[in-house]
């Protein structure tokens, strides 16, 4: 099999890279809006973040259900993610926004050491993209909150 049948497919990338609107429209929006709207904007885009990060850990589960003997690490590190994703969201949106950052780095510097070991290692190049952008998205928005 070539290096390129490895590489996440076109459509996977479109709807990764069209998942960073949100990201992208509530950080600009944080600084755009009018005083009353700027808790809404704000609890949107940790939510979203919320289910974002959730869902780099739930990767991390369909790695160990691909397998008979997972290692504990791989469903810990998806719960873990889960766990303080929703934790996050329950804080006041200005410190909530900088862990969503944080946790969004910290998955994408996991799945550095993971995905090789599951080959997914061509997805690494599209992950730390959309990691960049919606992670620098939540610091700007923390900052505009």
């Amino acid at each position: 099999m070539t290096p390129a049948a490895h590489l996440p497919p076109p459509q996977a990338r479109r709807l990764a890279y069209a998942g960073l609107l949100p990201f992208v429209a509530g950080a600009l929006f944080t600084w755009l809006v009018r005083p009353e709207a700027l808790p809404f904007v704000t609890a949107a885009l940790s939510a979203y973040a919320a289910v974002i990060v959730a869902l780099l850990g739930g990767i991390h589960w369909g790695f160990a259900m691909r397998q008979s003997d997972p290692p504990g690490s791989l469903p810990l590190w998806g719960a873990a993610c889960a766990v303080l994703a929703s934790v996050a969201v329950l804080m006041p949106a200005y410190a909530a926004l900088v862990v969503h950052g944080v946790m969004l780095i910290a998955c994408y510097l996991v799945d550095r050491r993971v995905y090789p070991v599951q080959g997914a290692a061509a997805w690494l190049t599209l992950r730390f993209r959309l990691t960049a952008v919606a992670a620098l998205s939540c610091f700007i928005a923390a900052a505009g909150s």
